[in-house]
């Protein structure tokens, strides 16, 4: 169905060129067929984007049914079977698409995406090795800094990391993503710096609020950090920091940050409880 905005602008084309005086039908079609277009393009988007993912990968398996040959519908249809968690099948249709004369530099970046979420590492690095070096995007310095963490190249990583952050005006996932990777390493203050970061570019980013108490447990800073957070928010970091200490062997500070979850969550806080409940009787965990 189409939308009414572009009903209207389908029946306005048609109007306008019937009044102009020996418009034939074939022009007329022509006009409808191009408002046609448009509105195909808006739903395309749509079902990559909002829609349910299994009724997205449905549409477009239809329309590459229909259309074999566009390799627009293909593309949609290898996303939406990312975002319907199924990246096995869609690493053959991105390997299917790259083979085609069609097939672009970004085609590959996002067949290396879909090979990690398919767990096939060493075949994502192979894709981007052969991604042309001018071909400097966001998505292409974010999978190689994911890739060198998954080498332990520690350097290369932190480069492909800034690099991947200069390049969006929307930084705070890879920068969160790279202290995670510092707090692998245990360079903890260096991890509490760039989930601070990210925290000024996304304040509502929890994994960087949870990253960032982990921090700075790691350095025994068991406080709360400075930061936006509700009442559940609050609670479950103070959860957090809680596991961290009993962990690092500081099992009074934790039970007092556990008391301090449970009584903070605005609902029964069963596993904070949970945990208390082991530590007072004698348990470790």
């Amino acid at each position: 169905m189409r939308h009414p905005v572009l009903l209207t602008l389908c029946l306005g084309a048609a109007a306008l060129m019937s009044g102009c005086g020996g418009t034939s039908d074939a022009d007329v079609e022509r006009a409808v067929k191009s408002v046609n277009v448009i509105d195909e393009t808006n739903l395309n988007d749509i079902m990559l984007t909002v829609a349910d993912p299994n009724e997205a990968v449905a549409y477009f398996q239809r329309a590459t049914s229909d259309q074999p040959d566009r390799i627009d519908l293909r593309r949609g249809l290898a996303r939406s079977l990312v975002r319907a968690k199924r990246p096995t099948e869609a690493v053959a249709l991105w390997g299917q698409i790259i083979a085609s004369p069609e097939g672009t530099a970004d085609d590959r970046v996002e067949y290396a995406d879909t090979l990690i979420r398919a767990g096939d590492w060493k075949r994502a690095e192979a894709e981007l090795n052969n991604v042309p070096p001018t071909h400097e995007t966001y998505e292409r310095y974010r999978l190689e800094a994911m890739v060198a963490d998954s080498n332990k190249n520690w350097a290369k990583a932190d480069s492909f990391y800034e690099i991947a952050a200069g390049l969006t005006t929307r930084p705070a996932n890879v920068l969160n993503n790279w202290g995670y990777s510092k707090l692998g390493r245990r360079d903890f203050a260096g991890a509490e710096k760039l989930f601070n970061e990210a925290l000024t570019h996304d304040e509502g980013l929890f994994t960087a609020k949870n990253n960032l108490v982990m921090a700075r447990a790691g350095q025994r800073k068991y406080d709360m950090p400075i930061a936006q957070m509700t009442q559940t928010e609050r609670a479950m970091l103070l959860y957090t920091a809680a596991l961290s200490a009993i962990k690092q062997g500081d099992v009074t500070i934790g039970k007092g940050l556990l008391r301090d979850a449970i009584d903070t969550h605005p609902q029964h806080f069963e596993e904070a409880s949970r945990a208390l409940t082991a530590l007072e009787t004698g348990g470790q965990g």
